[in-house]
């Protein structure tokens, strides 16, 4: 099976002073305000760390769900944050961890079992996977 998602960006104006605005292609976001003052201050609004945050841990926790299906339960809750850090290098920022912190409730499963469940989901969901995946990118620009 594959599947193709798309979400795209807009920002007028250049640097600190540009807005921009994201939005999802299945529209669960549409024009939502993102820029320097959402991201380092306070302004209503995303950014790209919030988004890969949201992202990593619905990620992590389908993974998760799906790992305690295959070994037979049926009934269960699993929660999961995600914190993710961006840090000065340099001239600019890199994204330098993901922290997951997920919680389980599963009727006759031990706590061990789930570790090790959460530890394989951790390794193998396809967010987890893409922070060490190979990038692409095509370009096109009008002067």
């Amino acid at each position: 099976m594959k599947t193709t998602n798309t979400g795209s960006a807009t920002y007028e104006g250049l640097g600190k002073s540009g807005k921009g605005l994201v939005s999802t292609g299945s529209g669960a976001l549409s024009a939502q305000p993102y820029g320097f003052q959402t991201r380092f201050e306070d302004e209503p609004g995303t950014n790209p760390e919030e988004l890969i945050a949201a992202a990593h841990a619905s990620c992590f926790t389908m993974a998760l769900s799906f790992k305690l299906a295959e070994e037979g339960f049926e009934n269960g809750t699993v929660t999961t944050s995600a914190e993710v850090t961006l840090e000065k290098d340099g001239d600019g920022f890199t994204v330098t961890k993901s922290a997951l912190a997920t919680k389980g409730k599963v009727a006759g499963l031990a706590q061990d079992r789930f570790e090790e469940l959460a530890a394989d989901a951790k390794a193998n969901c396809p967010i987890s996977k893409l922070l060490d995946a190979e990038i692409t990118l095509k370009t096109a620009f009008e002067g």
